[in-house]
């Protein structure tokens, strides 16, 4: 525990140093809301609650993909990274600090869209609906860490962030978190449910009392953490393949 501590305290001391990763984690989430949410939904107290819960899982998503996919890649370009990993402490305090360290980030990221929720919409939840949505967004963020580690561990740093992106934008607009919850476009509907991010933000809006996540949905979501998975281990043991043996 305390190697894991450790780790986590250095990787996020890394984070803040370049205040910009920090500034624009927030940012972004917090500024969809005012450009998607506050125009078109802010007055309908379903419609803002659905619309605020898309963009906390877009937040989520954005801190998992850039605190893995482009933190790591970065990582592996430095001496440091090689060493660490020579060490007999393992990989679990380096992946568990890594898990903290997007956690801390995601936190950066919700609390500019729950407060712009709370001062400039109608969005409502009891706070015992808020809690069980928030424990939803942290299940709702598995695929998108495992698939930042993939990135991560897979492509070097200028490549892991054109992917990063790639990924990112087309699976949050693909899933629908850009579009009225309430009347989404027929195209979207028809490819949302093969997409994580639908079925991460449907587990999100049950969990705070709207509606039931659609089978489809829900398996798919499984079927990309598995995916996902797969190829972050396969990424982690070919990186050390090719540098350590």
């Amino acid at each position: 525990m305390s190697l894991l501590l450790t780790h986590a305290r250095y990787q996020l001391m890394e984070t803040v140093r370049v205040p910009i990763a920090v500034i624009g984690n927030g940012f972004f989430p917090a500024a969809s809301m005012l450009f998607f949410v506050v125009p078109f939904a802010g007055d309908h107290p379903v419609g803002a609650t659905l619309a605020t819960a898309s963009m906390l899982v877009f937040a989520v998503m954005s801190s998992a993909l850039f605190t893995h996919g482009l933190g790591i890649a970065e990582d592996r370009a430095q001496p440091w990274d090689p060493y660490t990993r020579t060490l007999p402490a393992g990989p679990w305090p380096r992946f568990g600090a890594r898990i903290l360290n997007a956690l801390a980030m995601t936190t950066i990221g919700i609390v500019p869209v729950l407060l712009v929720a709370a001062l400039l919409t109608e969005a409502v939840v009891t706070p015992a609906r808020l809690l069980l949505g928030l424990g939803a967004l942290v299940v709702a963020s598995v695929p998108f860490q495992l698939l930042g580690l993939f990135i991560g561990y897979a492509l070097p740093a200028k490549a892991a962030m054109a992917v990063v992106q790639l990924t990112l934008f087309p699976m949050a607009v693909g899933g629908g978190l850009f579009m009225n919850p309430l009347d989404a476009p027929a195209f979207i509907e028809l490819v949302a449910p093969f997409l994580p991010s639908r079925g991460a933000v449907q587990l999100v809006w049950a969990a705070l009392g709207h509606g039931t996540p659609e089978t489809l949905s829900v398996v798919m979501f499984g079927l990309w953490t598995l995916v996902a998975g797969a190829l972050a281990v396969w990424a982690y043991r070919r990186d050390e393949g090719r540098r350590f043996t």
